[in-house]
């Protein structure tokens, strides 16, 4: 009896020790570590890289954090965190399917941007819709350039719209046309906007002489509560005629601006520009963060597209401020063109940039709030060639 007993347990042991070594090799082949692969390394680097300049540097940390977060989490093997599950979309995937793809977050962030935004400086001086228009023009200096480097009709309208400094239009346009590029496109928007205090003032001083730079501007008229009231409503009346297809961004921008200066739906306004706001950021910054996997960042055309970006933004600060040149030359009371450079949308950063920059050569010249009226002129016009784009190609 007692043989038999040994015999069976010998051999029950001996298949147990078998599929316990079978179910940790198992294990560790779903491990990261057996899935290891260098390149993530590097996206490692990226992602920690966006963390340091949001919370070192303080450049748009709302936004480059929950970004950098993004990219460092998804880089590593075999989270389940972008893709599908039993047909189910993963947490970020859902993320990314409903705010980006179905393009919902772009809106309602532009919805909060408007509760936000006080358009009296830009009706008081209707003129700096002209340097907004301007900026714009290195948008499609920029098109012409990408397609010539091999960029199709569709990429290049996608890649050329970063110039405007816009992230929430840069990814409701991609989403229209390039789709496969929105991750490069998102990143290099919102990279350059954060970068406004180091790319504008090299730029600006290169493009102006000193006396330019300290031509003071008369005090903006006071702008009535009718006008801000009608703003809106007239500006979205022009854009659903001339560009319909933009109007999903514009209309919001416009309405949460309307409930800002009716006074009548104080509620509506903090949810918009506050808890609303703030949660769509964070869906956002992590979504497109996401999107840049090693396997598709690291290749030529995603490099090149942030390279592009760079460039392009260039162009359009330089479009802003040769567009004041240009207006100086027939206008009595003159414009400082360092506030063209404000002709890009990265709200309010462009416009605090040529403050700054202005108070160098002259403490008691306060350029802020003329540089609010082509800061948000930039705004419009970066959706208005989104929507022209769309119109041509989609």
């Amino acid at each position: 009896m007692r043989n038999t007993y040994e015999k069976f347990f010998e051999k029950d042991f001996v298949i147990t020790a078998n599929e316990v070594l079978d179910m940790l090799y198992g294990t560790f082949h779903t491990t990261g570590i057996y899935n290891f692969q260098w390149n993530i390394v590097i996206m490692w680097a990226v992602g920690c890289l966006f963390i340091y300049l949001a919370i070192a540097k303080k450049y748009e940390p709302l936004l480059l954090l929950p970004i950098g977060f993004g990219i460092f989490i998804v880089n590593f093997p075999l989270v389940p965190l972008m893709g599908y599950s039993h047909g189910h979309p993963q947490l970020l995937q859902l993320f990314y399917h409903y705010g980006l793809e179905w393009e919902v977050i772009p809106c309602v962030i532009f919805l909060g941007l408007g509760a936000m935004t006080d358009f009296g400086p830009l009706i008081a001086n209707p003129k700096t819709l002209l340097i907004g228009a301007g900026a714009q023009v290195g948008v499609f200096i920029t098109f012409t350039g990408t397609v010539l480097v091999g960029f199709t009709l569709k990429e290049a309208a996608s890649v050329s719209i970063i110039g405007g400094a816009d992230g929430p239009t840069t990814i409701y346009l991609t989403q229209h046309l390039a789709p496969q590029l929105l991750g490069p496109n998102a990143l290099a928007a919102y990279s350059y906007m954060a970068m406004v205090p180091l790319i504008q003032p090299p730029l600006m001083r290169m493009m102006t002489n000193l006396k330019e730079r300290k031509i003071r501007m008369r005090q903006l008229r006071v702008v009535s509560r009718q006008e801000k009231i009608l703003f809106p409503l007239v500006t979205v009346a022009i854009i659903a005629l001339l560009v319909p297809s933009v109007i999903p961004l514009v209309g919001m921008f416009m309405l949460g601006n309307l409930m800002k200066e009716s006074g009548v739906v104080d509620r509506l306004v903090g949810t918009s520009k506050d808890s609303l706001m703030n949660m769509v950021t964070i869906f956002l910054g992590v979504s497109v963060g996401a999107t840049m996997h090693a396997d598709t960042f690291l290749s030529w055309k995603p490099l090149f597209i942030f390279s592009l970006g760079l460039v392009d933004f260039a162009v359009c600060t330089i479009g802003g401020i040769a567009t004041v040149k240009i207006m100086n030359l027939f206008l009595k009371d003159k414009i400082n063109p360092l506030i063209g450079s404000a002709g890009v949308s990265a709200v309010p950063m462009a416009a605090r940039v040529s403050q700054m920059e202005g108070m160098k050569y002259d403490r008691t010249n306060h350029l802020l709030m003329h540089a609010v009226g082509p800061n948000l002129a930039g705004v419009i016009g970066s959706a208005a060639a989104a929507g022209m784009f769309i119109a041509m190609f989609d």
